[in-house]
């Protein structure tokens, strides 16, 4: 194991550059100071407030199941103990950001990545990287739902095999991980409900998702998503709606080869975008309609 170290986006005159880590690390626990704690509390008390009805219920109850508290950071030892036992995952420290073939991998070996470091108080509602709060919070939870972790592994499999075909497919896959993984919404008795990571630890985008008239709320269709495009520094434009976690498994069993070659040949939809036939959802009730021509 490598010593940690706390990788970041760097910052030139240039914009962003990405920068990427690929140590496996221990989870230096006993290193974590009284801040790191004050910021876990802080964020993990106010978004179970906010999800309360608003994230689905199989998260809130995966992540009661792991023993997840607000008293301090979690031991990932001591998460994995009960996620193994449950499906067969377990957590391993990252430094940050990991290059897309080793992230992959991890997924099809049903290793979830999580990043050692957590944000800084001054950065409390807003930061760039994923962190542990973002990466323990938001996408640890459901890697306890069977379906959803079986999920988590064909991903990361299909990942392996989409790195060899290029850049495109790769594109194509992003956005689904993005649309399914990140920011995701659920059908769920009495209306639509989150379970994406992206959304359930955003205290800003937990609400934005589901009661503001801005975005589209489209029910899952997966070359549809592969179509359109994301952004990384705003709210989303649009959100798809699945029906089941078992729906979205199965929709992503298919080889996606023949897809990607038949999505190379259309073009990519901007993020808000509305077309004909597109079922939207009421973001109220839940209820969806077929939608009668392009927004």
């Amino acid at each position: 194991m490598n010593q940690p170290r706390r990788v970041e986006n760097l910052h030139t005159d240039k914009g962003k550059v990405p920068v990427y880590a690929t140590g496996v690390v221990e989870q230096p626990w006993d290193g974590y100071s009284a801040d790191d704690h004050a910021v876990w509390r802080l964020l993990y008390a106010r978004q179970r407030e906010l999800l309360v009805g608003r994230a689905s219920r199989a998260f809130l109850e995966a992540q009661d199941a792991m023993g997840m508290t607000p008293d301090a950071i979690p031991r990932f030892e001591d998460l994995n103990r009960v996620l193994s036992s449950a499906t067969g995952w377990t957590l391993v420290g990252v430094e940050g950001l990991l290059p897309e073939l080793d992230f992959f991998d991890h997924l099809a070996n049903r290793r979830f990545p999580v990043t050692w470091w957590i944000r800084r108080p001054d950065q409390v509602d807003y930061i760039e990287e994923p962190d542990l709060f973002h990466d323990l919070f938001g996408h640890v939870p459901l890697l306890m739902n069977p379906v959803f972790a079986d999920y988590m592994e064909a991903y990361g499999r299909g990942g392996v095999k989409a790195h060899g075909i290029g850049a495109d497919a790769l594109q194509f896959l992003t956005r689904l991980y993005w649309y399914t993984v990140e920011f995701g919404l659920i059908r769920e008795e009495g209306g639509l409900r989150i379970y994406g990571s992206g959304i359930v630890s955003s205290s800003g985008e937990s609400v934005h998702c589901l009661e503001s008239d801005a975005p589209n709320r489209i029910g899952f269709d997966l070359e549809r998503i592969m179509r359109t495009r994301y952004r990384i520094d705003t709210y989303q434009k649009t959100y798809f709606v699945i029906d089941s976690f078992e729906q979205l498994f199965e929709a992503t069993r298919p080889d996606f080869a023949p897809i990607y070659a038949r999505l190379a040949e259309q073009p990519s939809l901007p993020a808000g975008t509305v077309l004909d036939g597109d079922r939207v959802f009421n973001r109220g009730t839940g209820e969806g309609w077929a939608s009668d021509g392009d927004v």
